[in-house]
């Protein structure tokens, strides 16, 4: 369930009712979404989509390379930031017939999309639904979408990140967000809320404290759901906590991560705890880029939303499964045109040329997600460390883990322990970082619990900030929604943590 405003008169209404209260409002909500996102050309949309599922790979990049021929045209002519830039001669789509011709075209910085969201807007605002990510850095990003948009996305959804896990609209689920759905201070359950009209319950990510976690449970045993969505870190800290207490009551479908990577140890305990598949999903709140893990575990890009290029710090492109940072043009939304934009996020892509997904689907797979600009460690000499989940596998009794780097000699890692953890699993730590990132101090710190941002994430790498390090990217994926499905959000994460006495 997202409220329409945080300040708005209905959220102002909403946090001043009693939870009965609460689940009427979440409901008549959830109905006037449901109506907006699977009305109309919904159904069609989702048609296609299922469709593009058997297609061959060079049916694939023709139909993108078409698409992309006609947002280039319908950007130079509609848009006023690229019908400058064309007018000046810094644009010339007359040389891009496909996405690897990209590269002759600017970058687009998020500075620019922040200081004049208008500009890159080819219909009237009036007619747009309007968007924010958040701002904890600074302005936020407006983002617009048509009625169109939002539907050809909902579709998207439905068929890449249910459909391919075993779920489908309809189906009781429960959403684990950065939606404030119970008031901050409130120190007794419920911590969530039920939306009827989207068979939805949505949970409080501010309220998974080790006294409340088993009346989590409980409640997804009381409203038999089906499967659960939302921030990794959130779904672990329910299934270590069922875990611990042997509860084997909570049995789903489907567990389907969003916004934050996806670590493998996160993944075997949500497995163990709830019987269920996992996948993983990858879409900023911007919609310019899309991926979704299929049954082999292989995360496939959505040509639909958009051209993804890999780049390195020379801005060449990088080859087929090297990594770089992610460049994204957008094709689903052609009412807010984003042109070889700066995501902040850092990554690796499969062509698909090795031939078909275990699966059997063709289409390009992202290789990697490393995460944003600076959550990467870098080394004394100068590589650049992704991927640190490895340092915590082979059953470590831990809860939760934040890795630092506080100097170019120095990591930092902030432990929050479970039952059993011991000297050994600090060594295994300390081992295993300078195994990655050579002769480095490691210093790691026993922690009660770590901090959330102000939108519920947890942030599982900081990289050292500096001159020239990218600004983090506002969402790695998007947050569920009123009625059953994915929405908007935003937020950078404030780190931070309490520490034992």
């Amino acid at each position: 369930m997202r409220l329409p405003s945080t300040s708005g008169s209905f959220a102002l209404v909403y946090r001043a009712v009693p939870p009965t209260v609460r689940g009427w409002l979440a409901s008549l909500y959830g109905a006037q979404s449901r109506r907006l996102r699977y009305g109309g050309s919904y159904a069609r949309h989702l048609i296609e989509f299922r469709e593009h599922d058997s297609w061959s790979r060079e049916r694939l990049v023709d139909w993108q390379n078409a698409r992309l021929r006609d947002l280039l045209r319908h950007a130079v002519d509609k848009v006023p930031y690229y019908r400058r830039l064309h007018a000046s001669g810094k644009f010339p789509i007359e040389q891009v017939r496909t996405v690897d011709d990209l590269v002759r075209l600017p970058l687009l910085e998020k500075e620019e999309l922040r200081l004049r969201p208008d500009d890159f807007l080819a219909s009237d605002p009036a007619t747009l639904h309007q968007y924010y990510t958040s701002g904890t850095t600074g302005t936020p990003v407006k983002l617009y979408r048509s009625t169109e948009t939002i539907r050809a996305w909902y579709a998207c959804f439905e068929r890449r990140a249910r459909e391919w896990a075993g779920v489908r609209l309809g189906d009781r689920f429960a959403a684990l967000g950065g939606q404030l759905v119970v008031p901050f201070e409130q120190e007794r359950p419920p911590f969530w809320v039920w939306n009827y009209a989207g068979q939805q319950l949505y949970m409080s990510v501010y309220h998974l404290s080790g006294k409340h976690l088993d009346g989590y449970l409980d409640e997804l045993v009381r409203r038999r759901i089906v499967y659960i969505y939302g921030y990794a870190s959130a779904l672990d800290a329910l299934a270590t906590h069922a875990l611990e207490r042997g509860r084997g009551d909570v049995s789903l479908r489907a567990a389907i991560s969003n916004a934050e990577p996806l670590f493998e140890h996160q993944r075997e305990r949500l497995q163990r705890a709830f019987g269920c598949a996992v996948r993983d999903t990858y879409v900023p709140s911007e919609l310019t880029v899309g991926a979704f893990e299929c049954e082999a575990a292989v995360m496939h890009q959505s040509m639909e939303l958009g051209a993804l290029e890999v780049i390195g710090t020379d801005g060449g492109r990088r080859d087929s499964g090297e990594p770089g940072e992610l460049i994204c043009t957008g094709l689903l939304n052609f009412d807010q045109v984003f042109i070889r934009y700066r995501q902040g996020d850092r990554g690796a892509v499969d062509d698909g040329r090795s031939g078909p997904c275990a699966c059997g689907r063709e289409g390009p797979r992202l290789v990697s997600i490393e995460g944003r600009q600076d959550d990467v460690l870098v080394t004394a000499d100068g590589r650049r460390i992704g991927r640190l989940d490895p340092v915590f596998k082979g059953g470590m009794a831990i809860r939760e883990a934040q890795i630092r780097q506080i100097a170019i000699d120095t990591i930092e890692v902030l432990v929050v322990p479970s039952q059993g953890y011991s000297d050994k699993d600090t060594q295994a730590i300390t081992t295993r970082l300078r195994e990655r990132m050579g002769n480095v101090n490691v210093r790691v710190v026993q922690v009660d619990q770590l901090e959330r941002s102000a939108n519920g994430k947890l942030r599982a790498v900081i990289g050292l900030p500096g001159p020239g390090s990218a600004e983090p990217a506002t969402v790695s994926g998007a947050a569920i929604s009123g009625s059953g499905g994915p929405g908007p959000a935003g937020g950078r994460n404030t780190p931070g943590a309490t520490p034992r006495s």
